[in-house]
């Protein structure tokens, strides 16, 4: 080091304590006054030929307390914070599966419906248009069960169906429980009004209902899997072209960073939380041992990639992004 590089680090020093004195503090941003426009939901990759579009329906926060309903909320809060998530209310994304081959569109679940602007669910109309994708192409709706959250979408705005040209395939199991009022008061006391909504529903679509069994071809190429335990008639289902595959799980968990992880946590949304448990872990071997893709309707955006068994539960492992095609 020379001289004159001596000397302009002692300058430097000198003026750095007048530099910080002259640097006003910064105020603290405003808080904005309208959430942030975020870029259209939607994600792509194949499954062999085909190609499955993920489409966000949007989120909603809901409160923590007594959302567990067999641990204290202590280890509920300590399971979130592993994941670095909110310990106080918890964020549930709604996320639809999408396949579509030669023989046109089918869509497992139909989202929250439409919902008065800017509510931060019933996004899917507006990404399918995002995504290129008609819902006049839709030839085939899959559903996995009968809450709200899954078939309020099948109607639109004015009480029609939303995908007109599209027979609607439901598990027998499901379709006989939440259309027998006599169930009715067998039924949790939160879940009774399903009855009405799967009447409202399905309505319109009188005549182009078709009833599956499990382990039924629904279209080719997609088989259902009974995961009963969420509702009586709770559904999964494998995608699969030739040595490809992938499983929709849709509510085999909520959210996989606290149910994966904790299947043996037990949530008011179960109808039976003990089968519930059961299907979980049963599915869930079943898909790590053999390292299938899954997608799942409450999984963070885009919702979609593996779960690794660890100790007595599970790890959500999503896919990597890079490797979609």
């Amino acid at each position: 080091m020379n001289r004159r590089h001596i000397m302009l680090g002692a300058a430097g020093a000198m003026a750095a304590p007048a530099l910080l004195r002259a640097v006003p503090a910064q105020a603290q941003p405003a808080a904005p006054a309208e959430p942030i426009a975020q870029a259209p939901g939607f994600f792509r990759f194949r499954v062999g030929a085909h190609t499955v579009t993920m489409l966000h329906d949007g989120s909603r926060a809901i409160p923590l307390a007594g959302f567990v309903r067999n641990a204290p909320i202590e280890a509920v809060q300590a399971v979130l914070a592993e994941s670095f998530l909110p310990t106080d209310t918890l964020r549930i994304p709604f996320t639809l599966t999408c396949l579509e081959t030669a023989r046109g569109l089918t869509l497992f679940d139909t989202g929250n419906g439409p919902q008065a602007a800017g509510a931060p669910v019933g996004l899917l109309m507006q990404n399918m248009r995002a995504a290129g994708l008609d819902p006049a192409r839709v030839t085939t709706v899959v559903i996995s069960h009968f809450h709200g959250d899954h078939i309020s979408g099948l109607l639109n705005a004015e009480g029609g169906p939303a995908f007109p040209n599209a027979e609607i395939v439901v598990p027998a199991a499901e379709w006989g429980w939440w259309t027998d009022p006599a169930n009715e008061a067998r039924s949790p006391q939160g879940q009774r009004g399903t009855f009405a909504n799967t009447a409202r529903r399905f309505g319109p679509y009188q005549g182009k209902i078709r009833q599956i069994a499990a382990g039924a071809e629904v279209v080719p190429g997609v088989t259902a899997i009974a995961a009963h335990g969420h509702t009586p008639g709770h559904t999964a289902y494998r995608i699969a072209d030739g040595s490809d595959q992938m499983i929709f799980v849709a509510d085999l968990t909520n959210r996989p960073e606290l149910l994966a992880r904790r299947p043996d946590f037990h949530i008011g949304f179960d109808f039976d939380p003990e089968a519930a448990e059961a299907s979980r872990r049963r599915l869930f071997d079943q898909v790590a041992t053999d390292r299938i893709r899954i997608s799942g309707y409450h999984f963070p955006f885009p919702a979609t990639g593996y779960v690794a068994k660890e100790g007595q539960g599970y790890r959500y492992v999503p896919a990597d992004w890079a490797a979609a095609s």
